[in-house]
């Protein structure tokens, strides 16, 4: 929830400073709002498969993910940022976030259930 939104303000903020201590500072607000994230992402999603796929349950989508998103996102800002448009990257950004936790808003608990028999 954090980062959909603090996104937009951190980017916003680094766009518009000339201190370079300042913009270290955004930056790592921006890493401390993340590392919340991934240090509980992998756990999250292993126990969402049986022990047989887990690999490919968790690495399939992942996969997908990162080279559709991760592979555009550069192309996608140099060229909002080529036609004068450069904050609606952001807003690209916060929308990729705001969707994930909306998934994992509606993932099944899984701490009842015997994840070596799913």
């Amino acid at each position: 929830m954090l980062g959909t939104v603090s996104t937009v303000p951190i980017l916003t903020a680094i766009s518009r400073t000339a201190s370079m201590s300042t913009a270290l500072l955004l930056v790592l607000a921006g890493m401390v709002i993340v590392s919340g994230y991934t240090s509980v992402n992998a756990a999250t999603k292993a126990e969402l498969f049986p022990t047989e796929i887990r690999a490919l349950g968790v690495g399939l989508p992942y996969a997908i993910v990162v080279a559709v998103f991760g592979g555009t996102t550069e192309y996608a800002g140099l060229y909002l940022k080529s036609i004068g448009h450069e904050p609606w990257f952001y807003w690209y950004v916060t929308g990729c976030i705001f969707i994930s936790l909306l998934v994992y808003t509606v993932m099944p608990e899984t701490s009842a259930r015997d994840l070596e028999r799913v």
